[in-house]
């Protein structure tokens, strides 16, 4: 349902989720009584980049409020943009331009190939492989891989460095039709994909279906504890339809036959898990009655221990929104880096467009010539910074803001700021 207004901060409340079908269920475990904690208003498209020629339409814009489940302990928004729409031909992300990511997947290929003894022999699937840039570590070692994802350009991207790719959405039918044509994993990675997915128990019922019986599925996700403790509400987009405590994935993997057996923390993406799950309940590590146990402790499985997070994110809203207007009171000059998703929440939720930011620059030549959703920003090369010299630079993409900062160590040099604006607004 697209709509149109200003955002807003909501109240928890306890009510159903209703839409045009009727009743709108938890999306693990059916339950009903979902529990509104957070209202950001009617929000664009986070990846919804706009090209020059569509400045002069209204772009679609959808509620994004958020939902505790207390059957589950699943948080989740409410409503459901067709992923077609999400991810279609103009899908503009391409892992590869994140040095950080890079390093981090290199690093995660290593650890599995010595872990489980892989070889020639074996087949590594990653599903939502966008341009090969964690498979390749593994194609340069000699070990089969099939990626699978639905975005053509990521796709058109990894086959160009030779990696094989499905240009498709994952879930039962099609890990169905790969099992029986032999193509079962030893290592399925999952990175920063299960949140997106609309059928959640379709996606974990294809892994299941995909999996070697010896093999292990190694899935990573944002951790709710680190978005809710740190304010990280801009992590909460369209594409992002889930936000996952080990309690609700645990439950999530063991209602299709998989077991959690090993939980590891992960500082990218402003804290992350890193989840091996497999057949066998009995290999279950310490790690994971550890992480279930201090959820319990510290109540993450009960609604109060989200009420208050609605407050932290109107006052990151008003202290960001507060600096940016006193810097511009004082003569400042600021732009923006990084037009990531995060980038289109907090600039739309906290009212900051062209009258605050001249620019927002980005490495990625597909995001480049394009514009911010919703605030219109203009997005352009990072060689903007030094030949513009603004006073201050606010990085979007807070998560990567050391990469970003050692990128731009001679605009530093040169006497600019940085602002950056989560867990809470800071110059440095």
């Amino acid at each position: 349902m697209a709509g149109h207004g200003a955002p807003g901060l909501g109240t928890a409340v306890l009510r159903g989720m209703t839409g045009s079908a009727g009743t709108t269920r938890c999306r693990s475990c059916g339950g009903q009584d979902l529990a509104v904690f957070l209202s950001l208003g009617d929000m664009p498209l986070s990846d919804g980049l706009l090209a020059p020629g569509d400045l002069e339409r209204q772009e679609p814009r959808y509620p994004l409020d958020v939902a505790f489940c207390p059957d589950c302990a699943l948080v989740q928004i409410l409503e459901t943009v067709p992923p077609e729409e999400l991810f279609g031909a103009d899908y503009p992300y391409f892992s590869s331009f994140t040095d950080a990511l890079l390093k981090h997947s290199a690093a995660n290929v290593e650890a599995r190939v010595a872990e489980r003894h892989l070889d020639g022999d074996s087949l590594v699937v990653e599903l939502a492989s966008n341009d090969g840039y964690l498979l390749q570590y593994y194609r340069t070692r000699g070990i089969p891989v099939l990626g699978i994802d639905p975005a053509p350009g990521p796709v058109a991207a990894a086959r160009a460095r030779g990696v094989e790719t499905l240009q498709a959405f994952f879930g039962r039918d099609l890990a169905m039709r790969l099992a029986a044509d032999g193509r079962r994993a030893d290592v399925i990675h999952a990175n920063n994909v299960l949140a997106h997915v609309a059928d959640t128990n379709g996606f974990v019922a294809g892994i299941a279906t995909l999996l070697e019986e010896d093999g292990v599925a190694v899935i990573e996700v944002p951790y709710v504890k680190e978005l809710i403790e740190h304010g990280e509400f801009d992590t909460i987009y369209h594409e992002h339809l889930c936000y996952f405590s080990v309690t609700a994935l645990a439950r999530l993997f063991e209602r299709h036959g998989l077991a959690l057996n090993r939980v590891e923390p992960l500082a990218i993406h402003g804290g992350s898990l890193r989840l091996f799950v497999g057949r066998q309940a009995a290999r279950a590590e310490s790690s994971v009655a550890q992480y279930l146990d201090n959820e319990r402790q510290a109540g993450m499985d009960r609604l109060e221990y989200y009420a208050g997070f609605s407050a932290k994110v109107g006052r990151i809203r008003s202290e960001l929104a507060a600096l940016l207007a006193r810097l511009k009171r004082q003569g400042a000059r600021i732009a923006g880096y990084g037009a990531a998703a995060k980038g289109t929440i907090l600039l739309n939720f906290a009212g900051v467009g062209r009258e605050m930011l001249e620019f927002v620059v980005d490495r990625n030549v597909h995001k480049q010539g394009r514009y911010i959703p919703g605030v219109r920003l203009p997005i352009v090369p990072p060689a903007r910074i030094l030949e513009e010299q603004p006073d201050y630079v606010l990085i979007l993409p807070w998560n990567f803001k050391e990469e970003i900062m050692e990128q731009q160590a001679e605009f530093r040099r040169r006497g600019g700021r940085f602002i950056v604006p989560v867990p809470e607004p800071v110059i440095i």
